[in-house]
């Protein structure tokens, strides 16, 4: 149904990349990890809606940010059923690997910052404010 999102699924498995969009002949993919690349992608004012993606982790954060890009579909390796909640209500066509309460940090000691700034927020527009600030904090905190 969503060839764009199988294509963008067999990159990310195949490639090595965290994040690829697709949309026909045109592919974006990225390897850093976290909403940073999504971020960016945001900031190029891009009509998205005619992409789909793939990413290896999608928690509450990076389903906020799909959301206000507008892609039509999307394949997680691992989602958070708060980020799940989003996507679906935005409409957004949902398949993945695997199904979590919440996602982990890196180090394996509690939940993501990011879907823990994000937890009780229902609003995209609000969310993506929050993270700006979330990530400046962190990139402070490791100044």
């Amino acid at each position: 149904m969503y060839p764009n999102r199988e294509k963008a699924r067999q990159i990310l498995e195949t490639g090595g990349h965290t994040c690829v969009l697709c949309c026909e002949e045109e592919t974006l993919t990225d390897d850093r990890r976290g909403v940073r690349p999504l971020l960016d992608l945001l900031e190029r004012s891009r009509d998205w809606r005619s992409y789909c993606a793939a990413d290896k982790v999608v928690g509450k954060a990076a389903a906020f940010l799909y959301q206000l890009m507008g892609i039509q579909a999307l394949y997680a390796h691992v989602v958070s059923e708060p980020a799940a909640k989003v996507l679906t209500e935005a409409g957004i066509d949902l398949s993945f690997g695997t199904l979590v309460p919440a996602i982990r940090n890196r180090t394996d000691t509690g939940f993501c910052p990011m879907e823990t700034a994000v937890w009780d927020v229902k609003d995209p527009e609000e969310a993506l404010a929050i993270l700006k600030i979330t990530l400046e904090n962190l990139k402070n905190a490791n100044s």
